[in-house]
């Protein structure tokens, strides 16, 4: 799979002004790269989006989880000491900070953006 270097602060700003609806395309863009990285199947973006829906939002806190592991797996497997991302993309996603976590998510997915 092709992982696209995005910019970080133009995501935010096109989330802002098309009123999350890029929102929600950077989301299954950040579920089905952080799958690549890891080099682990896992839910797909639009599966994930359908689910955050059905479960009203319960499912997002979850899936921030999941990410932040598959992020960690990234970085032990490119020899990048791991940390804790999981827990810390599952606290911002409880207080509402989601797009924090789609930021740093994505900053993880850069990094890997050339090598694959």
């Amino acid at each position: 799979m092709y992982i696209r270097r995005r910019s970080i602060g133009l995501c935010i700003l096109l989330s802002i002004v098309t009123c999350g609806i890029y929102g929600l395309y950077w989301f299954i863009c950040l579920t089905d790269e952080s799958n690549a990285v890891a080099g682990e199947p896992g839910t797909s973006g639009p599966v994930a989006l359908l689910l955050s829906i059905v479960t009203c939002g319960i499912y997002f806190f979850y899936w921030g989880y999941k990410l932040g592991e598959k992020l960690d797996k990234a970085r032990a497997y490119n020899n990048v000491p791991s940390g804790s991302l999981g827990i810390v993309f599952l606290l911002l996603n409880i207080f509402g900070l989601g797009i924090i976590t789609y930021a740093l998510a994505q900053n993880e997915i850069n990094k890997y953006a050339s090598v694959l």
